[in-house]
């Protein structure tokens, strides 16, 4: 990723990120936030952003590494970022993964 001359400072980052959020958040439609992303990112940052989401319900089913690279084409070590995210992250996929897959993540 293309690094700054100067880091912008973390209370910035987090109120910037925090109105990433928000306007997210404010989207109703999918096809809202479908055209928001391909404002907002690259192809490349799509794709990648995509292809980590779409291993999540196949980790949450159990399906092993490889079968989920054979069936996606998305990278083993991909694969097993997500799984360590989805394992040990800030729970935001998981808190995705509840809505859009009930049956497939236990409730607490």
């Amino acid at each position: 990723m293309k690094q700054r001359p100067d880091p912008v400072p973390r209370r910035d980052a987090e109120a910037a990120l925090d109105g990433l959020a928000r306007a997210l958040a404010a989207l109703e439609r999918p096809e809202d936030v479908v055209a928001f992303l391909r404002d907002l990112c690259t192809p490349a940052e799509l794709e990648a952003l995509s292809d980590r989401w779409k291993v999540v319900p196949l980790l949450l089913e159990g399906v092993p590494y490889r079968e989920i690279h054979e069936r996606t084409r998305v990278s083993v070590t991909t694969v097993g970022r997500v799984a360590r995210t989805l394992s040990h992250g800030e729970g935001g996929y998981a808190a995705a993964a509840r809505l859009q897959f009930p049956h497939l993540v236990p409730s607490h």
